[in-house]
């Protein structure tokens, strides 16, 4: 639900809106306090974790979690939203990465690869189907439905950590070391790359006083953060997992999926929206094949975890990733559920590819000590490259539709033969039903279909970029090393 939460509310933030009566830029906070509060508690979830347990911290981060859920279905206004999202971010960051190392801790090796599968099924399902369910539930109840439905599921939760987890003991010791100032420096540089990330294609970024302000914020908590997990006794976030190469590796491929995670489940939506004119239903009905595929891949891929070399396996995924990107390049305004039906099922197969074997050759060799601490850094990764991947997307989708409209309209002129037989059946159109304000509108309906096609061709080129960077990721996948006991690659 955690997961879930972070997409859930995106393609209902206009039925959010109205009912709250909040501006467009103050809507936008109710997904930006979110992401900023839950990136923040992520990683700090590995020294709370070995301090606290992973049954106190689960259960009370569920029970808040259910709380936060609960007050922001009551909220009346645009600013207790935004408060109880912080809240609902914060507390259900503690959960995400709680639960990676907890499949870890309790499960043997030779059940790694089925676990995984079912905890990267969810990693990946949630934020593929937030807007599908985010439409479903606004569609036939109401916005407010988007966080009730969390309530039943949380209070069983907390209700089964608290009674039923049991494997590992408090150490409430470390909290009399607990370091403030690296808590400070983390949270300062995290939520103001967080914030820049989120806000910065919309303010013009470095022409945002706010933006530039946060940008050397985010550099001096950086520098308090990482000074302090040097030289702190103990440390709020523990960097020796780096050492390990695999880890090293694979946090890097994670950081890359994310982008194109939560890149890829952006972009369906907004062209479906903006060029098909959808509604929320529609688009949900239509990117729901993705989750579909995701769920239909889970126990194919955790057998293939345990019998095939993961690097095999990985690489097998970013080829389909890379398949289903190059599928979308001659996209049309024409395009449907049957048109990106073939893409979102290599999407979904390829996503279920990736991500099961990374978590088990980043995660699975480290040493149980180190296994809480990594696993909010693993975690991290996955969020801040979705948050880097749609920065860049946004802001290479909005100048390139700029350079394309540009481009267009010096092509539109009466010069072309095409163009005034275009405007010439516009206006004979029109005219039958408007009379002499017809020329008006036809030329009005030009300017929209010039609109139109320059968005396109942006989307386009967007993909042809998403193509190139998998490209050049896959071959990140040539330095991980095999994990001891991994299965061994078919011979040819």
């Amino acid at each position: 639900m955690a997961i879930l939460d972070i997409q859930i509310v995106s393609s209902s933030l206009s039925e959010i809106q109205a009912g709250l009566s909040a501006s467009a830029d103050e809507v936008s906070w109710v997904q930006t306090a979110y992401l900023i509060a839950e990136v923040v508690m992520i990683p700090l979830s590995g020294f709370l974790a070995r301090a606290l347990s992973t049954r106190y911290l689960f259960a009370a981060s569920a029970a808040g979690f259910t709380l936060a859920s609960l007050l922001c279905a009551t909220a009346t206004s645009i600013e207790q939203m935004i408060v109880y999202r912080a809240f609902q971010g914060f507390i259900g960051g503690g959960m995400i990465p709680t639960a990676f190392a907890a499949a870890y801790t309790i499960f043997p090796k030779r059940h790694q690869g089925p676990v995984m599968a079912l905890v990267g099924l969810v990693v990946t399902l949630a934020p593929t189907v937030g807007p599908t369910v985010g439409g479903y539930l606004t569609e036939l109840f109401s916005w407010h439905w988007l966080f009730l439905v969390n309530i039943v599921p949380g209070i069983a939760a907390t209700l089964l950590c608290w009674f039923l987890v049991d494997f590992d003991t408090p150490d409430f010791s470390l909290l009399r070391k607990f370091d403030v100032a690296g808590l400070a420096g983390m949270a300062v540089m995290l939520g103001s790359i967080e914030y820049v990330l989120e806000e910065g294609a919309k303010d013009d970024w470095f022409q945002s006083a706010t933006i530039s302000f946060l940008t050397f914020a985010a550099v001096l908590g950086g520098i308090l953060f990482f000074w302090r997990a040097f030289r702190a006794e103990q440390p709020v976030v523990d960097l020796n997992a780096y050492r390990d190469r695999n880890f090293a590796v694979g946090s890097m491929l994670t950081f890359m999926l994310g982008t194109v995670l939560y890149g890829l489940t952006y972009l369906y939506p907004l062209f479906l929206a903006q060029v098909r004119g959808f509604n929320s239903l529609e688009i949900g009905e239509t990117v729901f094949v993705t989750g579909a595929t995701m769920f239909l891949a889970a126990p194919v891929v955790g057998v293939l975890a345990r019998r095939v070399d993961p690097r095999l396996v990985v690489g097998t995924g970013f080829l389909f990733l890379i398949i289903s990107c190059l599928e979308l390049l001659p996209i049309t305004k024409d395009w449907g559920f049957w048109e990106l039906l073939a893409p979102q099922v290599l999407r979904g197969a390829a996503l279920m590819l990736c991500m099961v074997p990374i978590n088990v050759v980043s995660l699975g060799t480290l040493p149980p000590s180190q296994l809480k601490n990594a696993s909010g850094l693993f975690n991290l990764m996955r969020n801040l490259g979705g948050a880097v991947g749609l920065a860049v997307i946004v802001t290479t989708l909005n100048g390139r539709w700029d350079l394309h409209m540009e481009r267009l309209r010096e092509q539109v002129t009466w010069a072309r033969p095409s163009v005034v037989d275009t405007l010439n059946s516009l206006t004979a159109g029109f005219a039958a039903q408007l009379g002499p304000a017809g020329e008006l509108a036809a030329t009005k309906e030009l300017a929209l279909m010039v609109r139109q096609q320059a968005l396109v061709m942006a989307f386009a080129d967007v993909f042809l970029l998403v193509t190139v960077f998998l490209s050049f990721a896959a071959f990140l996948v040539l330095l991980v090393r095999k994990p001891a006991g991994a299965a061994a690659a078919p011979s040819h």
